[in-house]
């Protein structure tokens, strides 16, 4: 029997990398006997006897151990331990310790997206404390035009002041600013790094809160993966993702679906028979091929992009189509130096229906009081159209000394067909041309625990070629008064230091400059929600912010640790600002305010009590007000909190599996300039747990407001609620060489 035992043995190929897709050398791997079975290679690699499947237990310094079961050759991928130092590229274009890092960073690895309840990547942000989405609202049943995000406490419009990048490509949307949240593949999107504060003097406009950076998953194996969920309100989320690698050459594809039936936003004692649900209904699909050496790397990336939705009435939707196209080049010298080039585009269009609420009663429900049918008032296609180009260059110079330089253009085409209904019935056609255009460098000296950074950018925004013609019935002619041409030229610097305190503490502190120019939606579109009716400025200035932070960090055994104080002002923001509160609909118009300002406190941890068992979260205490201005003086920032917790646990255990909880608290807040609207605190609590039915299954099941409690979304003035509780169940199948 000892022999037909030894017969059945074969060795299995295992590679073992970080969280990168570098080897991992000298990982200690055993059998689940606790036997010793060898140590990676320079490589990464080891073969490994056993009788398949087999368990394995590999460790390795500053990574969490995992238990593997092989069924055949193997990519394992380590996870970083909460103790060990946590790496970002984003905040300096160049990786810097949690330690050496002057700015306020965080990572949410792969692990931490695919054990969160949540299943939109907005939704799963907000498990780092300090991330606010723009009126409460996940994107699964939120307008796009209310899909913005705010750090810093510094709130947003439906602008955000942050901006989202993936590989050095903006994504916030050209027209509007706002984030379309479905647009990537969720497998398809390995980390997330968060960069608190401004970065402008890298990154160019809305880069004011701070910098949200996706890092893309790149070809590595022959595998593929698909996971798929389904749950309440008809919750559904399905995506697949395809790899292969032959020698250099690789190749990637993903592609999903997410969706929901939705629920009624309107509070019960506020509905009428006009409500209905919010839903969306979203598909996505990414191509990433490439060649990769040690010293170059080529690649061209597509993806696309379509969802619809409906916003609450029979006449209120909108739907968008959005195309992506990338091309670029990573190049490294054998002196260390680097150059990395972009070229990219997009193409969008989108469309959106308007109407006014009606409370008199109609002949269909002549007893109904509130909100009984709906008017037809506009109809929007937009069209728009994007090209940019980047180029990055670093060159080390001696020892600790690093200079950073790049260039980069982004333009903006959009042309807005407006029909509108009524006695003012008319169809205006608008064209718009944007483009800005930046130059920076960097300087970066690290000499024994000292880490100096030094940054300046100049940018020069221009608003100009713009157009306005009415369809008078037999031909488009100019209207009365045409879109103005304006430019400005924009200064950006930053300075940061860091000083370390023996081995395990830090020091540091920072200021910059930053601006964020207005969207082509800010200048020309009206638009309304509930019954708030926003006019457009086409006079508008760019927001300018100056801020500056000091913090303590601490890397010890048991985690990691940091406290920061942090103050930014924003001059001139751009803000929705009430002119008329007694009319139907109440009317807004946006105009550049005096000053904002935000100050306050954050604390992150993350800390790793046992093996199996990871802790994080954070607390931000942020004071902002309107500090400068005629109007609204004293007054909160919208849609700002004081207070914002996150407290996350995440247990892992070989035979029982994950399970994960996420809680988080948020104070009250106003939904308006005025401070008129109050939304109350909450408190909400999600959960997730998963296990492994072999090697290549996985099932799972979430619940989202496991408490069931009545989230305030907005009051405009009618109130909306946030999603109630809702479960989900799904699977994930790992086909050949998956990663674990």
């Amino acid at each position: 029997m000892l022999a037909a035992a030894m017969r059945a043995q074969a060795p299995i190929a295992i590679t073992v990398e970080d969280g990168g897709g570098k080897a991992v050398a000298g990982a200690m791997v055993s059998g689940g006997t606790g036997k010793t079975l060898g140590s990676t290679d320079a490589s990464g690699e080891l073969n490994v006897l056993c009788a398949a499947p087999c368990r394995i237990e590999v460790a390795a310094p500053g990574f969490v151990t995992q238990s593997v079961a092989l069924a055949g050759a193997t990519t394992i991928r380590l996870q970083p331990a909460a103790a060990s130092e946590q790496i970002s590229v984003t905040a300096y274009r160049a990786p810097l310790g949690e330690l050496e890092s002057p700015a306020t960073t965080r990572v949410l690895e792969a692990r931490a997206l695919r054990t969160s309840a949540a299943t939109t990547l907005d939704d799963q942000m907000r498990q780092l404390p300090g991330v606010e989405l723009f009126r409460r609202s996940p994107s699964l049943v939120a307008n796009p035009t209310s899909q913005g995000i705010s750090l810093r406490g510094l709130g947003s419009t439906s602008a955000s002041r942050t901006l989202v990048m993936e590989d050095d490509v903006p994504l916030n949307d050209p027209l509007g600013g706002w984030i379309h949240w479905e647009e990537q593949p969720e497998l398809a999107i390995r980390d997330i790094e968060l960069v608190r504060g401004g970065a402008g003097s890298l990154y160019g406009s809305s880069a004011i809160g701070g910098v949200i950076n996706e890092v893309s998953a790149r070809p590595s194996s022959d595998s593929a993966e698909v996971s798929a969920s389904y749950g309440g309100e008809e919750t559904y989320d399905e995506s697949v993702l395809a790899e292969g690698k032959r020698g250099p050459w690789g190749v990637l594809g993903a592609g999903g679906v997410i969706g929901t039936d939705g629920y009624i936003q309107e509070a019960p004692f506020q509905q009428g028979p006009i409500d209905q649900p919010s839903n969306v209904h979203s598909q996505n699909a990414l191509l990433l091929g490439e060649h990769a050496s040690a010293a170059l790397r080529l690649f061209a990336r597509v993806s696309a992009f379509d969802e619809q939705r409906h916003n609450g009435t029979p006449y209120q939707f909108n739907a968008t189509r959005l195309g992506r196209y990338v091309l670029g080049g990573n190049w490294k010298t054998a002196r260390s130096a680097a150059l990395d080039v972009r070229l990219y585009g997009a193409d969008e269009r989108y469309r959106q229906t308007f109407s006014s609420i009606s409370n008199t009663p109609g002949a269909a429900d002549p007893l109904c009081t509130y909100r009984c049918s709906e008017i037809p008032t506009r109809y929007s296609y937009i069209p728009d159209n994007e090209l940019g180009a980047a180029l990055h260059w670093s060159q080390p110079l001696g020892a600790g000394l690093l200079l950073v330089a790049g260039a980069d253009a982004h333009d903006t085409r959009v042309w807005d067909r407006e029909q509108t209904f009524g006695s003012t019935a008319a169809l205006t056609l608008l064209h718009d041309h944007q483009r800005d255009s930046g130059a920076y460098a960097e300087a970066m000296w690290v000499r024994g625990a000292w880490t100096l950074t030094a940054s300046a950018r100049l940018d020069w925004f221009q608003n100009y070629d713009g157009r306005e013609t009415e369809w008078n019935g037999a031909a488009w002619t100019p209207t009365a008064a045409q879109p103005p041409e304006q430019g400005e030229r924009l200064f950006d610097p930053r300075a940061g230091l860091a000083r370390k305190i023996a081995e395990h503490w830090a020091l540091s502190a920072s200021g910059f400059r930053a601006f964020r120019a207005p969207t082509p939606n800010e200048l020309y579109r009206s638009t309304q929600v509930g019954d708030e009716l926003t006019l457009p400025n086409n006079h508008l200035l760019s927001e300018r912010a100056t801020g500056w932070e000091a913090g303590l960090a601490v890397e010890r055994a048991w985690g990691t640790a940091r406290a920061s104080y942090f103050l930014t002002e924003v001059n001139r923001p751009i803000t929705a600002l009430t002119t008329n509160p007694n009319s139907s609909p109440i009317l807004l118009v946006r105009e550049n305010l005096g000053q904002i300002e935000s100050r306050g406190v954050s604390l992150d941890f993350g800390l790793a009590p046992r093996r199996w068992l990871v802790l994080d979260g954070g607390y931000q205490y942020a004071h902002a007000v309107v500090s400068r201005g005629a109007q609204d003086y004293g007054k909160w920032i919208p849609e700002v909190a004081r207070n914002l917790a996150t407290l996350n646990a995440r247990a892992t255990r070989t035979r029982l599996g994950t399970l994960a909880l996420e809680s988080r608290l948020s104070g009250r807040m106003y939904d308006d300039d005025a401070n008129a609207y109050l939304l109350h605190s909450y408190f909400r609590v999600d959960a997730y747990g998963s296990h492994d039915l072999g090697p290549r299954w996985e099932v799972f099941a979430a619940g989202e407001n496991l408490l069931d409690r009545s989230i305030e979304v907005s009051k405009t003035p009618t109130t909306t609620l946030g999603q109630p509780r809702v479960a989900r169940a799904g699977f994930r199948l790992r086909l050949g060489r998956a990663e674990h």
